[in-house]
């Protein structure tokens, strides 16, 4: 009974019949009748203007992105515990060729107008020292937090100011608008946001992200540093085809429902244990090292976690699209039980 990573669930049935339907000669590269429909496709989905290009793994889209829209003798602000400061092993500079991360604090891993400014107003202007030429969030966080449309405008709106890019790394982003209930182009573009990695692999699909632009020109810088760094696949009808199944017909959202349903219940199942709101497929609780072998001896498999200063032990679980409801249940009655 797996809960350490939706990185690890199944591929969607309508994500399969798509790729199979795919499965016929077409034009290489990007130049098949898929691709060309990305950003007619969200563009409605956003009710803007925008261009969508497909990459084959979430660290190669945020970095593509972040190298639009940094200079390599710039810096990037982001969380400290962000996903490309701790996860991502050095990819941000490698693709940058060399920015620099910015890192930021901010409770629950979430960044506010005033934790960057205490990042980027030391820094003095001068070529001495590295500045800052863009802001990157995460949402949801690492610690499963959501930004309301408000928090990102707010964000957007010093981006803005100080002229500064704004990426926005979604790998869990459909599980942010199901909680909210909004609409995506609140989170994004209406909110100041110029690049958002969209994600799909834990979402259901099969080694696709999609990198969303909604400024255009810089999608053409995209393009080229797609292809420079290998990202260019040859067939990438594939990969147009699961984005498509996944946000033509809402599965992305019917989807992300299913996985933040499944959360809520073992969050609720955890009570006073729990460590941050469960407002995404995350549920971060406070388990001593003898309650976690407990749950692992009835064979749930998920993370331990750093425990918070004060507390015997922690973990993360996970849940997916595709979690067994009667798992899901047995997990929250052994929780509930301990």
């Amino acid at each position: 009974m797996k809960f350490f990573s939706d990185n690890a669930a199944g591929v969607h049935p309508r994500v399969w019949d798509a790729m199979r339907a795919a499965d016929q000669p077409d034009a290489a590269y990007d130049g098949d009748r898929l691709s060309a429909r990305l950003d007619e496709a969200f563009s409605a989905l956003f009710g803007t203007e925008c261009a969508a290009l497909w990459v084959a793994t979430g660290t190669a889209a945020n970095c593509l992105a972040l190298a639009a829209l940094a200079q390599p003798h710039g810096g990037i602000v982001c969380h400290r515990e962000a996903h490309i400061e701790v996860d991502e092993g050095g990819a941000p500079g490698f693709f940058t060729h060399g920015a620099k991360l910015l890192l930021a604090d901010g409770e629950g891993a979430k960044l506010t107008p005033e934790t960057i400014r205490a990042t980027i107003d030391p820094i003095r202007r001068d070529v001495h020292q590295v500045q800052p030429h863009a802001i990157s969030i995460t949402q949801a966080t690492e610690y499963g937090r959501v930004y309301t449309p408000g928090e990102v405008a707010a964000i957007g709106a010093l981006a803005r100011q100080r002229t500064l890019g704004l990426h926005m790394d979604g790998a869990r982003f459909a599980n942010a608008v199901a909680h909210l209930g909004c609409d995506p182009a609140a989170l994004t573009v209406n909110a100041g946001v110029d690049a958002l990695t969209f994600g799909c692999v834990k979402n259901g699909g099969m080694s696709v992200e999609a990198l969303v632009c909604f400024d255009p020109a810089l999608a053409d810088v995209v393009r080229y540093r797609r292809k420079r760094a290998g990202h260019l696949q040859s067939k990438g009808r594939y990969l147009a085809a699961q984005v498509l199944a996944m946000i033509e017909d809402g599965l992305w959202l019917e989807n992300a429902r299913a996985a933040n349903a499944a959360a809520a219940a073992i969050g609720a199942a955890c009570g006073e244990r729990l460590l941050h709101p469960v407002q995404a497929n995350e549920v971060f609780a406070v388990l001593s090292p003898a309650e976690q072998a407990a749950l692992h001896a009835q064979g749930f498999d998920f993370y331990d976690w750093p425990a918070p200063e004060g507390a015997p032990g922690a973990a993360r679980l996970v849940t997916a699209w595709n979690s067994d409801p009667a798992h899901v249940e047995a997990l929250a009655r052994a929780i509930a039980a301990l």
